[in-house]
């Protein structure tokens, strides 16, 4: 039997309106979801995911609370229809609701510490001015021998952030540093080049400063055994116990995110079918072209998700 990967979306799929058309259709995910959190974090976060402004939704501070938020009541529709997932996974700030699906963290666990990392990652930002852009059309090695170069040329930081498919690398750092690498990848042949609306650098070694705070705020948190696989789009394998979970959650803030090698793990265990949980359709379009062949499906609206739901019941026999 082919296997069901559930795989979430991380920062830059938000877009204003995101899980108002799941709120239409399921309304009670309002209460169960939507005004919890706003009690939770103390501000109208809800409001900001339905309406915006879009402006205010990139802010990390809230694109990180929302997009678990998002996430999280798409994946309750899911489990209601008796969708489970043999493996799951998540996209950099994805991991933390790929950690709530597994029975690794509690869902206001999840949101508070996103709420945290968004907080502290801008306030790196706010010191040290840093941006992320995404390289197509040229391989992993290539993007690395140029990054040394800028940051050779700039004495700034400037590093690989994800491997996100064979040829598509994103980049993250310090803004000098980027704009020269993003002059030199253009000139060694790259398709394109896209500046990210994250509003900062992830994953690059710019946020050690904020390692320790962090690092403790994980510590205070219960983190328990897997119930469902979790394979860590950090080191690419799977979490074997709460512990490793919470190191790979602080592991990523400065480490790279192996999406390649953690796609071709997921279709090596036998998985066909990836669920792409949250708003977007980043993910689907990656692992199609990870591994080619597989069938990608979406919850970003009702409809969408019904199409998931009903592949998932057919490949099981339970249609």
């Amino acid at each position: 039997m082919d296997k069901t990967a559930f795989v979430f979306p991380g920062q830059g799929a938000q877009r204003v309106g995101m899980g108002l058309d799941l709120l239409k259709r399921w309304p009670k995910l309002a209460d169960t979801h939507y005004r919890p959190a706003d009690e939770l974090l103390g501000f109208g976060l809800s409001q900001l995911c339905w309406t915006g402004p879009a402006e205010a939704l990139r802010h990390m501070t809230v694109t990180q609370p929302a997009m678990v938020l998002t996430s999280l009541a798409a994946l309750s529709v899911l489990d209601e229809r008796g969708v489970v997932p043999d493996f799951v996974s998540g996209h950099s700030l994805g991991e933390f609701t790929a950690m709530v699906c597994a029975g690794v963290l509690r869902r206001a666990d999840a949101l508070r510490l996103v709420s945290l990392r968004g907080k502290l990652m801008a306030s790196v930002t706010e010191k040290v001015p840093g941006k992320m852009a995404a390289v197509v059309g040229l391989d992993l090695a290539a993007v690395e021998t140029l990054c040394a170069k800028a940051a050779a040329e700039s004495g700034q930081v400037v590093e690989v952030a994800n491997h996100n498919d064979f040829t598509q690398v994103v980049i993250s750092g310090q803004t000098a540093a980027v704009d020269i690498l993003l002059g030199l990848v253009e000139a060694a042949g790259a398709n394109r080049v896209v500046v990210l609306e994250i509003g900062g650098a992830a994953h690059c070694t710019l946020l050690g400063s904020v390692e320790d705070e962090f690092a403790a705020a994980l510590a205070e948190v219960e983190f328990r055994d897997p119930v469902i696989p979790v394979i860590s789009s950090v080191t690419a394998g799977p979490v074997a116990d709460g512990d490793e979970a919470r190191a790979c959650l602080l592991r990523q803030l400065t480490g790279r995110v192996n999406w390649t090698e953690t796609v071709g793990y997921l279709t090596a265990a036998g998985v066909r079918q990836f669920v792409e949980v949250g708003p977007g359709k980043a993910l689907g379009g990656l692992c199609r072209r990870i591994s080619p062949g597989v069938e990608t499906y979406r919850t970003g609206d009702a409809a969408q998700l019904d199409l998931a739901v009903e592949a998932f019941h057919r490949s099981r026999g339970t249609v």
